[in-house]
C-alpha cells in the first residue's frame, strides 16, 4: 500500500523557479521528485477515498490562500525557501483535524512551510547555497493555485489528483 502525500501547488513561475534550484543543488542521485510544498507526508492509503472528498471540499470552498516566499531558511545540512501563510496553514489545519488519530507524528504537528532546493549536503555547502541565494532571490506574495495528492512509491511519488482552489474571498 502507498501513503498518501498532500502538496500546496506553486504558481508556475515560483515551481520553475524552485525546480531549477532543485535539480542545480539536490545531490542528482537522491532527486527523485520536483520542488513541492508539503503539507502531509504519509496520510494512510485506507483514507484515500476520504482524502479525495476533503480536498475536493475544500478547494471548492476556499480562494487560493495567500502567501509569501520570506527568504531562503537553513535545514542544517540543506536550504529551502521558505514559505509563510495563514490562510494555508489554516486549510491544513482542516484537513488535519478530518484526519485526527490517522496522521503520522511527522504530520501531527504545525509545519515549518518551505520548499527543499537542497538536502543531504556538507552544511558549508548549504551556508554557501543560502548566502548565494539570499542575495539574488527576494521576498515575493502570490496565491497558492491548489492542493494536490500523490503516492509515495518508495522514493519517487506518482501523481494522483490537483484540487484547483475556487472558493470567493
Amino acid at each position: 500500500m502507498r501513503p498518501l502525500i498532500v502538496t500546496a501547488a506553486l504558481p508556475a513561475d515560483l515551481f520553475a523557479l524552485a525546480d531549477g534550484l532543485r535539480r542545480a543543488h539536490f545531490p542528482p542521485e537522491r532527486n527523485k521528485i520536483a520542488a513541492h510544498l508539503t503539507l502531509f507526508h504519509a496520510l494512510p492509503p485506507s483514507c484515500e477515498g476520504e482524502a479525495r472528498r476533503c480536498l475536493a471540499d475544500l478547494a471548492a470552498t476556499h480562494p487560493p490562500p495567500a502567501a509569501a516566499l520570506t527568504g531562503v531558511m537553513s535545514l542544517g545540512r540543506g536550504t529551502a525557501l521558505a514559505i509563510e501563510s495563514r490562510a494555508l496553514l489554516a486549510v491544513r489545519a482542516a484537513i488535519a483535524d478530518r484526519f485526527a488519530g490517522s496522521l503520522t507524528a511527522q504530520d501531527n504537528h504545525r509545519p515549518r512551510l518551505h520548499v527543499t532546493v537542497q538536502n543531504k549536503v556538507d552544511p558549508a555547502e548549504a551556508r554557501a547555497l543560502q548566502a548565494e541565494l539570499a542575495a539574488r532571490i527576494p521576498p515575493r506574495e502570490f496565491a497558492i493555485p491548489a492542493l494536490e495528492l500523490h503516492f509515495y512509491e518508495g522514493g519517487p511519488w506518482s501523481f494522483a489528483a490537483r484540487y484547483a482552489f475556487r472558493g470567493r474571498a
